[in-house]
């Protein structure tokens, strides 16, 4: 993989933008579960020396986007059932408090949402993420996290959506893995999305509440195709 480094991610610092190639790497597949990364290639790939890429190593194996062994190296890591059930519980527990505070408060969800429940809905697009193409399985968590995101941001809430944007990365990772593992799952996803938005617009705080438990609990078809842990 050998991305050009833009001249906006060329002012970040060194350790940031190794990071972000790999993450951007380990979401569209370019970076396969397995994959060994040689410290040479990804300094030569990013335009940095072997410090910043130790440095972003060890924070993305922190956050389970790299293993890193004694003799090997850094491995990218495969998502696991378990991953994907702590990602959608510690999601229950701040979306959930989002949408409650919207009801209780009487916010309106915002605008950007309708947008993204369009392009989300496009039929040429939900056909495009079933045939499992990398680059649209990125585009369906980007779009994904960003329908989530506004709900949280739509709070008010400043150190809510720092908590949840905490979780950006490898709540795309998991969603992801989910779609590869049940492609069909996007057309309840997407009903599911409509139907939040039609409850929190509602005022139905029971109703929005059920539909975001049910919209994040982890289906058992999906966390069979995973490895456990």
């Amino acid at each position: 993989m050998n991305v050009p480094a833009s001249e906006s991610t060329s002012r970040q610092p060194a350790r940031v933008r190794v990071i972000d190639w790999v993450r951007d790497g380990v979401l569209r597949g370019e970076l396969r579960p397995g994959a060994f990364l040689d410290e040479a290639v990804v300094c030569e790939a990013v335009g940095v020396s072997r410090t910043p890429v130790r440095e972003a190593f060890h924070q993305l194996a922190a956050e389970k986007f790299l293993h890193l062994t004694p003799r090997r190296g850094a491995q990218v890591s495969t998502v696991t059932a378990r991953d994907l059930v702590e990602v959608y519980e510690m999601r229950k527990l701040l979306e959930g408090y989002a949408v409650q505070t919207l009801v209780q408060r009487g916010i309106a969800p915002p605008p950007e949402v309708d947008e993204l429940l369009a392009m989300m809905h496009e039929p040429a697009r939900v056909r495009r993420y079933a045939a499992l193409e990398p680059e649209e399985l990125f585009a369906s968590s980007e779009l994904n996290v960003r329908f989530h995101r506004a709900i949280v941001a739509a709070t008010g809430n400043s150190v809510l959506t720092e908590l949840y944007d905490n979780l950006r990365s490898r709540q795309q990772r998991v969603s992801v893995s989910a779609v590869q593992a049940q492609p069909d799952r996007l057309t309840t996803i997407n009903r599911e999305h409509t139907a939040l938005v039609q409850a929190l617009r509602d005022g139905d705080a029971e109703g929005a509440t059920t539909i975001l438990h049910r919209h994040l609990q982890p289906v058992e078809t999906v966390l069979s195709k995973l490895p456990p842990a």
